[in-house]
Order: structure tokens, then sequence, then C-alpha cells
């Protein structure tokens, strides 16, 4: 609940904002002189100031100017009966928000407050994001709105400064590597390396080797002697990604590194230490894995020290505008032009189920934005959907409706260049999309 700090020396005026803004939603506090409402308002945290401008021992500008000066950060609202014009541009100069004349209508006050708040929102929203896009363009970055993932958080910073194990779970898509880099880089090992590896991504005959390296001459094709990832990781963070795909024979040497903090390349006799924080993640139930015999108990309860589970975004609805608002920020500067979302086109992806998660709407927002070239995205640029060509199954190759757009797209283009003899032009015409976005979608798909 916002707290409003009301200061004019008229009682009935005092009252009636009072009991206005208390309907409204407000906590209110009032005060009728200047000079004790600026030591209030610096000694308690305020989100709103109502000040009068005429007052005795303290005017409404001095109260501003005071208390800007003393670093308070309210947004303060100016009502005067006096000056006109002339006051508001005074107080605007000081570093009031708004300036309400005298008499005003009830509504008038509160639409003022509101529209004061969701000023201070976006202020707050764009200054995250420049921070997450300073942060470098290869971060996803870490935008947190509800309160579940504040609860992530709030287990991301208790756990960093240790050397614990944290196992990461959640749907594909919901943001584990992101979470396992907060870790990293809210860590003691921060200056270190970060490495992480997908462990299902990986042939099973060159797995061992990617993650503990190996000797010349340990198989047919080792030419020389590898490093692997462990020892890559030595002083940082390692991430074994999706760790609920690893066969049972790694599963046991992986178990030995964790205890021992050791690691043998392959095709050697010696061992070699290595310090390296371990961070597992997966999508998988790995109880129901333990009980299916296809996960070590012993590794299981291993790195079931810590657990970070974070929910699908279907079930943390506030995430989606500012993760959204975000992506488009971070594509604009990309793309190197404007780029925005209406409001009705947050609130049509707000309603959306999203089961491929972070990862789905951040892919929804770069096709939306390539396919229209338009610098503001509206409800409609998300609703169009090329048709689904794969009949016999629902996705992708691996199921997913991403892989299944991305299968179809591909497929429309294909057919339409055949159609016009490979003329690029003509193809984009027949899509109706440009030639830009063609040249695009070509690229991106690697179409010959």
């Amino acid at each position: 609940m916002k707290k409003v700090l009301v200061v004019d020396d008229e009682p009935g005026l005092r009252q009636s904002l009072g009991l206005l803004l208390t309907d409204a939603g407000y906590t209110v506090t009032a005060e009728q002189n200047g000079r004790r409402a600026l030591d209030r308002a610096i000694a308690e945290a305020f989100d709103l100031v109502l000040c009068d401008v005429r007052m005795p021992e303290m005017d409404g500008l001095t109260f501003l100017r005071e208390y800007r000066q003393r670093g308070g950060s309210a947004l303060v609202i100016v009502m005067s009966a006096y000056g006109g014009e002339d006051a508001a541009i005074a107080a605007m100069k000081e570093g009031a928000y708004d300036y309400l004349p005298k008499p005003f209508r009830p509504d008038e006050v509160v639409l003022t407050l509101r529209k004061a708040e969701e000023r201070e929102r976006l202020r707050q929203e764009v200054a995250g994001l420049k921070a997450q896009l300073a942060a470098g363009p290869g971060e996803r970055g870490l935008i947190v709105a509800s309160a579940a993932m504040r609860q992530a958080l709030e287990l991301v910073t208790r756990v960093a400064e240790h050397n614990t194990t944290v196992l990461i779970t959640g749907e594909s898509g919901t943001g584990k590597e992101v979470i396992a880099r907060a870790i990293h880089r809210a860590s003691p090992r921060a200056g270190k390396a970060f490495v992480g590896i997908n462990c299902a991504a990986i042939p099973e005959a060159l797995l061992e080797s990617e993650l503990f390296g190996h000797v010349r001459g340990a198989f047919t094709g080792a030419s020389s002697d590898k490093t692997g990832l462990f020892e890559s990781a030595n002083g940082g963070t390692i991430l074994l990604d999706e760790i609920g795909e690893l066969p049972l024979a790694l599963q046991a040497k992986l178990l030995r590194v964790l205890q021992e903090s050791e690691i043998r390349r392959v095709g050697d006799q010696k061992t070699r230490r290595v310090d390296a924080r371990v961070l597992a993640a997966t999508a998988r139930d790995l109880e129901a894995e333990v009980r299916a015999g296809r996960f070590r108990e012993d590794l299981f309860y291993r790195i079931h020290v810590v657990v970070i589970e974070l929910p699908p975004l279907r079930d943390r609805e506030d995430d989606i505008a500012p993760l959204s608002r975000h992506f488009a920020a971070r594509l604009a500067q990309r793309l190197g032009q404007p780029l925005s979302l209406s409001d009705d086109a947050i609130a049509w992806l707000e309603q959306q189920p999203w089961p491929g998660n972070v990862r789905e709407l951040e892919n929804a927002i770069e096709r939306a934005a390539v396919l229209s070239e338009k610098e503001v995205l509206e409800r409609r640029d998300f609703e169009v959907v090329p048709p689904l060509r794969t009949a016999e199954r629902p996705g992708g190759e691996d199921g997913t409706l991403k892989s299944a757009v991305e299968s179809a797209e591909r497929s429309a283009i294909i057919d339409a260049l055949k159609a016009t003899d490979g003329n690029r032009r003509a193809a984009a015409q027949r899509l109706g999309v440009s030639l830009r976005t063609l040249f695009y979608k070509i690229e991106r798909y690697g179409i010959s």
C-alpha cells in the first residue's frame, strides 16, 4: 500500500484528502506545518507527497527545494489556489512531478496520484532495463517482479557466498542458467570462469572427455591432451545443465569428483585436484528418476543440498510485462532501431500459457519484431501465426511449439522460393513480408 504525506495548513482540506485517499487505497499521513512535514518526510519513507504552496513558516516551494537537497525521493505534487501557470512552472523547476490548481475535483487528485505512480514504475523499469543492457549483450538478464521469483532471488543471495552445491529445477525455458549465472556473479568466485555444459546435448561417448578431459592416445582421434570443463572451471563455477540426462556410469564418476574434489582425465593414471563449485539444473523429477533406477540415489542426495525451484511463466504473470519490455529493449539495441510494446500487446502476452516459458516469450517478441518491422508492436503482430504443416506431429523436431513454428516458416520460405525460381523479391511478395525479413529468415534457417 502506497504511503502519502499531505501537507496543508487548512484542516478541512487535510481531512477531506485523508478520507479520499484512504478510500482509494493509500496510507495517509497529514501535517499542517511545512517545517515539521519536511522533518517527517526525511525521517519516514513516503511514496508521494501532496503539498500546498502557501503555508506559514515554510512555503511549499521552499519545502520542495529543501526536501530534494536532503535526498528526498518521493514524487511531490504541489497544490495551490494562487499563481496559476507561473506557480506551476516554478514548482516544476524545483522538481515537482505535477501541479494541482485549487479547487480540484476528487477524481483529479486520485488520477494525478495514479499517473505519478505509473511514471515512477516506468522510470524504475527503464533504469532496470538499462542496467541489464549494460551488464552485457550476452546476458538474458534477471528480471524479477513476481513473489515466486523474488523468493528464488532471496535464495540466490543467501547461497551465493557459500560453496554449497545448488540444484536448480524447473521446466525448460524458465531461466535455470540465468539463475546459475546470478549465483556465480554474486559469489566470491565471480572473477573466475563460469563454465556451463548441457549434459543432454553431447553424445555419451564424448561426454566423459568433455567433462574431465583426456590424454593423448586415450582413444582413436585423441592426438593431444585435452583439458576438461572441470579443469577449465577451476577456481570458478561449473553448471551441469540437464544433469538428469547423465549416463549411470558417468554419474558414479561425477559423485567421486563432488566427494574428493579431484578428476581423472580419460586414459590417465593420475588424478588432478580441481576447485570448481558445482551447480546442477534439471527439468526432470530426479526423485522419480531415482525410483526408476535411472539416477543414482547417492548422487541425488549429494546435489540435493539447496534446491531453487523456478515456477513456469504461466504461474508468474507479474514477470511477463517487465520481461517483455526487457527483451524488446535489448532487441532494439541489437537491431539499431526503436522498439516497444503497446499496452494491448502486453495484455495479450500476459494471457498466453507460454509452454516454452521465458525462452518462448523472448522468441515470440523477436519474431513479431522482425516480421512486422514496426517501432511499436501491437497485439495483432503476435496473433498472426503461420499454419503448421507438420500434420503428422504437433511439434517440430523436438515436439515443441517453437520448433513447429520454425519448421513451418522454413517450409513456407522454401516453397515460395521454388515457386518463384529463386527470385527473393518475388518470394517476399508472395509470403507477404519485406525483403529484409526474408533475407533474415533465409540466413537464420540456413536456406541455400
